[in-house]
């Protein structure tokens, strides 16, 4: 009888668990919300928790939880992504640009940018100007061919799982950190959902990312995502490469990008070809 009410009591608190779950989450969105208006603030952990209705303790471990990132770093990222639609959809100087996003000193936005990017704010506005939609689709060809140069003697391989066929281009990236920021050690190139090799890359420790874009008439769509028709996904856990190969693959499921998804802050596909070379 007491096994029969310990597993009322188990089976009754999963829709608990699951509207805390959705609260939590909502919690998030709204912080990640009311954030994004006002950027050009300066945003502390306080603010962030009154606005989750939740304590500042509560809320730090809730929004780590839900995006995988501290709310400092996930706002930064914010800053960095709104920075780069400032880049390519204005004229505006990378001084006032700098200002709009929340920096006070410009060497700090550029070295941030930089490290998070992979380009300094000027190269990524010059590479928009000089790159066309037929110069994407040739680098396009020649990252397919180099991936598979590269995947003779591959350190990583994997799956990349979609219900439905992908219009565009599915960039695989090995990363350092948790989220998709500065160049990629290793990457491949898919025309469509499928096995993916990625060819030697140090031993270490790393994390897998795919993104799905959609077929783009312009380059902009490149250097910019739009989160309303990207396709996202992760390796589960952490990739672990000794004496040069994995000792598992790696299965990575898209999805469309919510908005709790940390901002794609990398330009693809223009820095995956540097890992290929």
């Amino acid at each position: 009888m007491q096994q029969v009410n310990a597993l009322r009591d188990e089976t009754s608190s999963f829709p608990c668990r699951e509207d805390t779950l959705a609260s939590h989450r909502r919690a998030v969105e709204r912080v990640i919300t009311s954030a994004r208006e006002r950027l050009c603030e300066p945003i502390s952990l306080h603010d962030m928790s009154r606005v989750a209705y939740l304590s500042t303790f509560h809320f730090n471990r809730v929004f780590h939880q839900i995006t995988g990132l501290p709310p400092a770093k996930f706002i930064s990222a914010m800053r960095l992504d709104e920075a780069k639609r400032l880049l390519l959809n204005t004229n505006r100087s990378i001084t006032d640009i700098c200002f709009e996003v929340g920096y006070n000193s410009l060497s700090t936005f550029t070295r941030r940018f930089t490290q998070r990017v992979g380009l300094g704010p000027r190269e990524f506005r010059y590479l928009a100007e000089r790159i066309t939609p037929v110069s994407v689709e040739s680098l396009c060809a020649h990252y397919s061919e180099l991936t598979e140069r590269a995947a003779l003697s591959p350190s990583v391989e994997g799956f990349v799982d979609f219900a439905r066929a992908c219009e565009g281009p599915i960039f695989v990236g090995l990363f350092r950190t948790q989220i998709p920021q500065s160049r990629p050690v290793g990457g491949a190139l898919l025309a469509s959902p499928g096995a993916f090799r990625i060819g030697y890359v140090p031993d270490g420790i790393y994390h897998l990312l795919a993104a799905a874009l959609p077929r783009l008439a312009d380059t902009l769509g490149y250097l910019l995502p739009d989160s309303a028709s990207l396709l996202v996904g992760t390796g589960k856990g952490p990739v672990i490469v000794r004496e040069g190969r994995a000792s598992e693959r790696f299965v990575i499921s898209l999805r469309p990008m919510s908005l709790t998804d940390p901002p794609l802050l990398v330009s693809l596909p223009f820095l995956l070809a540097n890992s290929l070379k």
